[in-house]
């Protein structure tokens, strides 16, 4: 019985945290959408981490 109630509650723990994980998610998606894009950000190329060899 006692490893049947661990299995369970671990078992809960997962889901509470995927649910968790899941609604992060919908809401950073939600962030990107609703947010006013910044075209002069955009503009911008990305840096590289190294510089280019000579």
């Amino acid at each position: 019985m006692f490893e049947y109630a661990l299995h369970r509650l671990h078992h809960d723990d997962l889901v509470r945290q995927g649910e968790e994980h899941r609604l992060a998610r919908e809401a950073a998606r939600l962030r990107r959408t609703t947010a006013p894009r910044d075209t002069e950000a955009e503009s911008h190329p990305r840096r590289h981490w190294f510089a280019r060899a000579a």
